[in-house]
């Protein structure tokens, strides 16, 4: 008898491209460009084109930063038919490996444009800025160290969409890095790495046997969720304490009216095993997003 066919569907081209470039992970992109615009605002120093201009950067680094990860996963063996996550394109055949290098190599390129721009009114650490970001988002899963097979993942998440991010958006409109932009973009790193820990948490499963030694692997699950809630601990009390020892404003605690979204999520996180943790990986990002808003809001009052 045949074996049966439960792989999902192929949808149209278009539809192909969409799920490669995982739209659920670009709040992660926009948030950090929003903190630091709020900042550079707050301080009378923002610029709306290198702002514009550094959020288009962001958007096209972290699609073309998906797209490399679709085919890297797949030609490494984390991607199979046991996978618990959503549809991967590479690993399902509906594009070929071929097809998604081409797609990332296009998205990274004209990731290229508005980094010239902002290479212009940023000087030199925005071009080693960029580099470092095209060359993360490539050595994520490729190259012959890939960081998220050696438990580097969240470390790398953590310095390129929080501090990275915060801090670049920042400079491209102030050409300054005062300490409350640094401490600021921690808080946002913190919860950037959120999405991360709960995907790697799903996949402990199937990464193992592949050899990708994630940070959730080498803690196992129990650790893994620990990581989740100190990251999220982390965040909401330097929330906290920021306005306290006079790094931010009063109104910079309005982010603390998101927490019973990240409690209800905690809760969520503590009982969710395999497939389940799938919406809690864009729920994760979306409280993120919130958050950075609410902060943002906090800054400009």
């Amino acid at each position: 008898m045949a074996a049966l066919d439960t792989s999902p569907p192929a949808p149209g081209p278009a539809r192909r491209w969409v799920l490669a470039a995982r739209l659920r992970t670009l709040p992660l992109a926009v948030a950090p460009v929003v903190v630091g615009t709020a900042l550079a605002a707050a301080h009378g120093r923002a610029a709306a084109l290198p702002a514009l201009a550094a959020a288009l950067g962001a958007l096209l680094l972290q699609v073309g930063a998906n797209l490399a990860n679709d085919v890297f996963d797949f030609e490494k063996g984390a991607d199979t038919d046991s996978r618990l996550g959503p549809p991967r394109v590479t690993q399902l055949g509906w594009l070929s490996a071929a097809a998604v290098r081409r797609g990332a190599a296009v998205v990274f390129g004209t990731a290229l444009l508005p980094g010239v721009y902002l290479a212009w009114v940023g000087s030199w650490p925005i071009v080693a800025v960029g580099v470092a970001s095209i060359a993360a988002g490539l050595a994520y899963t490729g190259g012959p160290y890939p960081l998220g097979y050696h438990g580097l993942g969240d470390a790398a998440v953590f310095l390129f969409f929080g501090v990275v991010a915060v801090c670049g958006s920042y400079w491209v409109q102030a050409q300054a890095l005062p300490v409350e932009v640094i401490a600021t973009s921690c808080l946002l790193g913190a919860l950037a790495t959120v999405p991360l820990a709960v995907n790697n948490l799903r996949d402990v499963a199937t990464d193992a046997p592949a050899g990708k030694r994630t940070l959730a692997v080498r803690l196992g699950p129990r650790g893994a969720r620990a990581e989740i809630f100190l990251l999220l601990a982390a965040a909401y009390a330097g929330c906290a304490l920021l306005p306290g020892i006079a790094i931010a404003p009063p109104a910079a605690l309005l982010p603390l009216a998101s927490l019973p979204l990240a409690l209800r999520f905690v809760r969520r996180v503590r009982r969710a095993e395999g497939a389940a943790l799938n919406p809690l990986v864009a729920e994760s990002a979306q409280l993120a997003l919130v958050f950075a808003l609410l902060l943002a809001a906090g800054w400009l009052a």
